[in-house]
Parts: C-alpha cells; structure tokens; sequence
C-alpha cells in the first residue's frame, strides 16, 4: 500500500502566471511607504515569502531594521489591499498541465493537497480564483503565518494532520516548486522536493540542488503523479 502523501503546491510559476502584478503592486506600495522600491526591478523573487521581499529590499535601499520592522505592518497590508484591488482574471494562466495533474493527485489514495507559498494567504486565494482550483487545496502554509519560507514546512505538516485526520511525518511531505528554495526548505523534515523548471529559476540551477525529481512541466500526466509520487522508487 502507498505511505499517505501530502503534496504542497507552490503557486507563482509552478501553478501559474500572474503577469508581474505582485511585482507592480509591491513597488507602488513599497513608494508609499519608504519612498522607494529600492532595486524592485532586478531582485530574485523567487522563492521568497511577501514579508522577506520587502526586508531585502529596504534593507539593500539603507533602511536600519529597527525602522523596517516600524513600517512593515503598513507595508503587508497596504500591498495586500493594493493586489486585491489590481488584480484581474485575465492576468492569470495556469502552466501547462495543471488542471489534469490536480485533478488526478486529487483522485489518487491517500493523497491530500495543500499549498506552500511565499504569498499572503488572500493573495494566494485570489491568485488561484480564476482557474478554480482553489477546491483542490483544503489549507496551506503562507508567507503571512511566516516570513521565513524554511519555517513553512513545518506549518504545513501541522495543518495537514488536522485537515486531513493523518498522523503524516516529515518523509510524507512533497513539495513541488519552480526554485531553489522549494527544493530546500523541506530538508531538514526529509520531504520529497519535486523542481518543476516552469518559473525563473534554470533547469540547470534547479539539477544543483538534487531535488527527488525535476520536471520540465506537468503536460504529461502521468508522469508527473509519478514522480510527484515517487511510485515506483525505493
């Protein structure tokens, strides 16, 4: 019989685009409230949670921390606010093989589906909406319950035990994602990472980091809920 599986998702270029939005909304609101985006246009999001974004820059734009912790409440809600507000449907496109890959894990046995994403929760909710998927995943881990993405795994595993009624462990995990730190953070609870070279991030960058299995997308299936999976391994 399979172990039980509890498969987190990351959103921005795993599951989807969403056409730089987060990015436009972020610098104007980064504008309102430091007075400048900082060096907004050539960061590496990838990877990152929505309250880390906004550290790294402020600090690399000579903010003190002290005073980066001051306005960082502002700065979370107003960004979220101002993503709510920008967004529009036709701004969001699944990557290839999406929906058929949510729709088969969602029927596999002892398969429950959750999120692990650097986004605010309303934000990753919203970003999800128009290809109504948000149905598959029943909870999630969030850049607003943690600013470091490493803590996230963790947070994940808890609410997965409780939505799910599975006493799941670390081994149980998989996270799918399209950078580095997805590969990562999971480490220390000894997930499964699964890299998907769909996002920014380099097939060859992502090879780097070992994951359990790289994928060039999810337009095969079958072959996705594979490695996803790792049926046929061990």
């Amino acid at each position: 019989m399979r172990r039980p599986r509890l498969v987190l998702f990351d959103i921005d270029g795993t599951l989807l685009s969403a056409g730089g939005i987060s990015v436009r909304a972020l610098a104007a609101t980064l504008h309102e409230v430091f007075g400048t985006e900082g060096a907004a246009a050539s960061y590496d999001y990838s990877g990152k949670t929505d309250p880390q974004i906004v550290r790294d820059l402020m600090s690399g734009a000579g903010f003190a921390e002290a005073e980066i912790e001051a306005r960082m409440p502002a700065a979370i809600d107003r960004y979220r606010t101002r993503l709510l507000a920008w967004l529009r449907p036709e701004d969001v496109t699944a990557k290839p093989g999406v929906g058929p890959l949510l729709e088969a894990l969602a029927g596999a046995p002892r398969v429950t589906l959750g999120l692990l994403t650097g986004n605010l929760e309303p934000c990753a909710r919203a970003k999800l909406a128009p290809l109504g998927v948000n149905h598959y995943f029943p909870f999630g881990a969030y850049g607003s319950d943690h600013e470091d993405r490493y803590r996230l795994p963790a947070v994940a595993l808890e609410r997965g035990r409780s939505v799910a009624g599975v006493a799941f462990e670390g081994a149980d995990l998989v996270i799918v994602g399209d950078s580095v730190h997805d590969v990562l953070c999971g480490r220390g609870l000894g997930v499964r990472a699964v890299a998907v070279a769909t996002g920014k991030t380099p097939r060859t960058r992502l090879a780097e980091v070992a994951p359990d299995a790289l994928l060039e997308d999810f337009g095969e299936t079958a072959a996705a809920v594979r490695a996803i999976l790792g049926d046929g391994e061990g």
